[in-house]
């Protein structure tokens, strides 16, 4: 049995619905992150889960016991702010204990939390300071602190890094994912960042418009997008999502793109073909991953299917550790993934490798995925 389950949940405020029905379960000791756009309803059906939102209709249920009607005191649930939400009078032992001394709990219990919990997040040094002492990754980790102190059932985490600088974000990425993993806790957070919902996450709730477009593992989310919507909003990079059409070719279905020099570039649809039958001589969004459109040496050696066609350089992008190249097909930019060290030269042609592997194929009608 799931230990966090929602099951037709719906939030409206007066005739605005904002939850349209949310099913989701979470194993004990899994890490959940609801991402979507600004406004899709991630943080509401964080705060119903808190008790910070009534609920509609649905139900919410953890380890089994329903909470949907309960005071949020009584939900046994620590919750994590963007804003820290600290005591700016209180040391930082101070604002760790607060909870447990407003539960009556005794004092050597609450130091002996404490000392545990600040050994796990290296911050026992900071201890007697005041937050203004601290910098933002300090006081994220008091933030955490707090909560962990408290031995909840559940962790909630709402957009935690929002506030922090580019490094210290992915700092602040790597504490919290050792912490999970030292801990075992059960954690759900909310992130617009995509990155981040990536490398935290055992399982994944991509929202749009109140609605759950696709609810699974980081690699199923990532590698077999439900619709345009989620292999679109998934990755970094995004997704190459090209106009193509299928059309029957000598030794079976080809995806052909149009480009702006010479004739439409024809691609073997590989594994994907009974499913593309249906749509020969229908058009079809062909996507492609910038990590699957790269220089022949960089090309996997483990995947079968892989089409080499030579295209015109547009822009070149170094990047360290990565080249990015830009070319164009099926009336778009089409980013590809080339080692560090690639020969390539922009206005030139050159050649790349297509891993028809990764491909995917959506209806442009319904923007399902196809295949």
């Amino acid at each position: 049995m799931a230990f966090l389950e929602i099951s037709g949940l719906r939030k409206r405020f007066g005739a605005l619905e904002i939850l349209k029905g949310i099913d989701l379960e979470l194993e004990k000791g899994g890490f959940l992150v609801l991402v979507g756009p600004s406004g899709c309803g991630k943080s509401t059906l964080l705060n119903t889960i808190a008790g910070l939102e009534a609920i509609t209709a649905g139900e919410i249920l953890v380890d089994g016991r329903p909470i949907g009607d309960l005071h949020p005191s009584k939900r046994d649930i620590a919750m994590v702010f963007q804003s820290y939400a600290l005591y700016p009078n209180m040391t930082v032992a101070g604002n760790m204990s607060f909870g447990m001394e407003m539960r009556g709990v005794p004092a050597e219990e609450r130091k002996a939390a404490i000392d545990k919990v600040a050994k796990v997040l290296q911050i026992s040094h900071l201890l007697d300071r005041k937050p203004s002492q601290l910098s933002g990754g300090q006081r994220q980790r008091v933030a955490m602190g707090r909560a962990l102190v408290r031995d909840p059932k559940l962790f909630l985490f709402d957009e935690p890094l929002s506030n922090l600088d580019a490094k210290l974000r992915v700092d602040m990425r790597v504490e919290i994912k050792r912490l999970h993993q030292a801990t075992g806790t059960t954690i759900v957070y909310v992130t617009h960042d995509q990155i981040e919902a990536m490398t935290l996450a055992t399982k994944i709730a991509v929202m749009r418009d109140g609605e759950v477009q696709q609810f699974g593992t980081p690699a199923e989310i990532y590698n077999n997008p439900a619709n345009l919507f989620v292999a679109d909003f998934m990755g970094s990079p995004a997704m190459n999502l090209l106009q193509a059409t299928i059309e029957r070719g000598d030794n079976g279905s080809v995806v052909a793109l149009d480009r702006p020099e010479g004739a439409p570039l024809k691609l073997p649809v590989g594994t994907a073909k009974g499913a593309l039958d249906a749509y020969v001589g229908k058009p079809v969004v062909f996507g492609i991953r910038p990590e699957a459109l790269t220089d022949p040496d960089g090309a996997d050696r483990n995947a079968r299917n892989v089409s080499e066609h030579a295209c015109l350089i547009d822009v070149v992008e170094p990047a360290g550790s990565d080249t990015f190249a830009i070319t164009k097909l099926g009336r778009k930019e089409v980013v590809a993934r080339l080692r560090a060290d690639a020969s390539i030269v922009p206005g030139q042609t050159a050649q790349l490798a297509f891993n028809l592997d990764k491909a995917v194929y959506f209806d442009p009608s319904t923007q399902l995925r196809i295949a």
